[in-house]
């Protein structure tokens, strides 16, 4: 007997993968959340909700969960069909600069097609692997796309790492590490969508556009 197989391609079984780790981590790191809150709602222990270590867990909870709910709009699946409303993107935002050095600003309007929430936020994790020491980043929606200008007192260039970005000089591009998969996916995502990326960078920003 023979059955007829179906292949999934390596990009969708990498975002089905992205989407099951996220789903799964998810759970248990809302039950933390959960049993935070009920400590400090507990009469056994006057004074816990006040203490510095709950405190530090619960905002530790708070920031990982922000941060799995970023990888798995940027590394799960992304249906051409699905919109997100700004105060949705708006909150990943703040999830993904959440504790860190990073400032984000959002200025557009309107919602926004979910397979261009995904290059954002990769493009958003490009840059901040170019900005180590933090720094500002505005994201702006410009017919017919978006730009997301970096500013910061210091960079961190490497060129073979951003020739992913650009196909003109793919041949040039060293082996991301697990950190900077990021910028392979980003080209990935953007050549899915008929997307033409652009980028710059110099000693006090840098600019990716598509």
């Amino acid at each position: 007997m023979t059955f007829d197989t179906t292949r999934i391609a390596p990009g969708e079984l990498a975002a089905l993968l992205g989407s099951r780790l996220c789903h799964d981590l998810v759970s248990p790191l809302g039950a933390i959340g959960n049993g935070v809150e009920l400590l400090e709602m507990s009469t056994d222990y006057p004074g816990i909700s006040g203490s510095p270590e709950l405190r530090l867990i619960a905002e530790a909870v708070a920031a990982a969960r922000s941060r799995i709910e970023v990888f798995r709009m940027a590394f799960g699946q992304a249906q051409g069909d699905q919109r997100l409303p700004r105060a949705e993107l708006h909150r990943l935002l703040a999830g993904l600069s959440a504790q860190g050095r990073l400032r984000i600003e959002l200025d557009a309007e309107g919602d926004f097609a979910r397979p261009e929430i995904r290059m954002i936020l990769l493009a958003l994790m490009c840059l901040e692997t170019a900005m180590p020491w933090g720094g500002r980043i505005v994201v702006l929606r410009s017919q017919p796309g978006w730009r997301l200008v970096a500013e910061s007192d210091r960079m961190r260039p490497d060129p073979a790492l951003w020739a992913w970005l650009d196909s003109t000089e793919f041949d040039a591009a060293r082996a991301p590490a697990p950190a900077e998969v990021q910028f392979a996916l980003l080209a990935e995502a953007a050549g899915a969508a008929g997307r033409r990326l652009t980028w710059d960078m110099d000693d006090e920003g840098a600019e990716i556009a598509f």
